[in-house]
C-alpha cells in the first residue's frame, strides 16, 4: 500500500492529502465498470479518501462510489460529499444527508461540505451540520467555493470556527487563492482541499501540461508532466489534492506526485512561466 502523507484537522482527524475526485464520472463518458475500477485501483493502492457530490451526475457519483466502497472496511476510508446550497437549512439539509448516505452505502461521513453559498443563511446551516455531527451522521464538516469574506462571516456566525476545511480550485495555473485567501486560512488552521488540481475541466488544461517549464522539470525527475502539476499543488503541507479521473492508469500515476520536491529553482521557474497573482482576483471555477 503506498504512502499516504496526512492533514491535521482542527479536531485531531488525520485527513489524508491525497485522494480521488469525482466530478464528471457516472456521466456516460466511461463504462461504469471502467470507472468503478479506477475507484478501486485508488483504493487498493492507499488512496482511501474520495470526494463527491449529491450534485455530481444528479447523485449518480455518490452511487458509483457506494458500489467501488462496497465491502471494504469502512473505518480504513475517507468519505467526503457536499450538499447544494438550497438544500443546505433545516427543511432539507438531513434529507439530503441521509439520501447520500444511503447511495454511498454508509451511515456516516466522514467531512460533509455546504457545495457553495446560497440563500440559506450560514447560521442555519451551521446549526444542521453541527446537529448532524451530533447524531453520529457526519464526523466533520466545511465549505466549497467560498472566498475570504465567505470565509470571515462564516467564522463570524456561533460555531462557524468548526468549519474543518475549504474546498477551492486551485492549480498551476489558477493561484489567485494565494493572494489573500490561503494566508487567511492558514492563520486560520484551515487547510485547502484544492480540486481540479491539474485544471481537467479547465481551458488551461493543455497549456499547462505542454509548458516547456512545466514538461523540463517533469523530465528531470523522470516523470509526467501531470504529476509536477500535482506535486506543485501539494507542495503545500495542509493542501489536500482531490484530482478526479475514470482511469485505474491515470489514478496510480497521480500516487507518483507524493515522491516528488520540487526545488527552489523550479518554483521559481514555475513562478515566472505562471506568476502568483499581485492582486485580489476572483474565485477561479476553471
Amino acid at each position: 500500500m503506498a504512502f499516504q502523507e496526512t492533514v491535521t484537522l482542527h479536531d485531531g482527524t488525520a485527513m489524508p492529502r491525497l485522494g480521488m475526485g469525482t466530478w464528471h464520472l457516472a456521466e456516460g463518458r466511461r463504462s461504469e465498470r471502467q470507472e468503478v475500477g479506477a475507484l478501486q485501483a485508488g483504493l487498493d493502492a492507499g488512496l482511501t479518501l474520495i470526494d463527491t457530490a449529491e450534485m455530481y451526475a444528479d447523485g449518480r457519483a455518490e452511487s458509483l462510489v457506494g458500489r467501488a466502497i462496497a465491502g471494504r472496511d469502512r473505518s480504513r476510508l475517507f468519505l467526503v460529499s457536499k450538499v447544494y446550497p438550497h438544500n443546505a437549512g433545516r427543511r432539507h439539509l438531513r434529507h439530503s444527508l441521509e439520501a447520500s448516505l444511503r447511495r454511498l452505502g454508509t451511515d456516516y461521513l466522514d467531512m460533509y461540505l455546504l457545495h457553495w453559498r446560497g440563500s440559506v443563511p450560514l447560521a442555519e446551516t451551521v446549526e444542521c451540520m453541527e446537529q448532524a455531527k451530533s447524531d453520529g451522521l457526519i464526523r466533520n464538516w466545511g465549505v466549497s467555493n467560498f472566498d475570504t469574506a465567505d470565509m470571515r462571516e462564516l467564522f463570524d456566525v456561533p460555531g462557524g470556527d468548526a468549519c474543518a476545511v475549504n474546498q477551492d480550485l486551485y492549480h498551476l495555473g489558477s493561484r489567485g487563492v494565494e493572494y489573500d485567501l490561503l494566508p487567511w486560512m492558514d492563520a486560520h488552521q484551515v487547510p485547502l482541499m484544492a480540486y481540479c488540481p491539474l485544471a481537467q475541466a479547465g481551458r488551461l488544461h493543455d497549456r499547462l501540461l505542454g509548458s516547456p517549464v512545466v514538461r523540463s522539470i517533469a523530465a528531470a525527475h523522470g516523470v509526467e508532466p501531470m504529476q509536477v502539476l500535482l506535486a506543485f499543488v501539494l507542495r503545500r503541507p495542509d493542501t489536500i489534492a482531490i484530482p478526479c479521473s475514470g482511469s485505474a492508469g491515470h489514478v496510480l500515476d497521480n500516487l507518483k506526485a507524493l515522491d516528488i520536491t520540487l526545488g527552489e529553482d523550479e518554483l521559481a521557474a514555475l513562478d515566472d512561466a505562471f506568476p502568483a497573482p499581485t492582486s485580489k482576483e476572483p474565485l477561479d471555477m476553471e
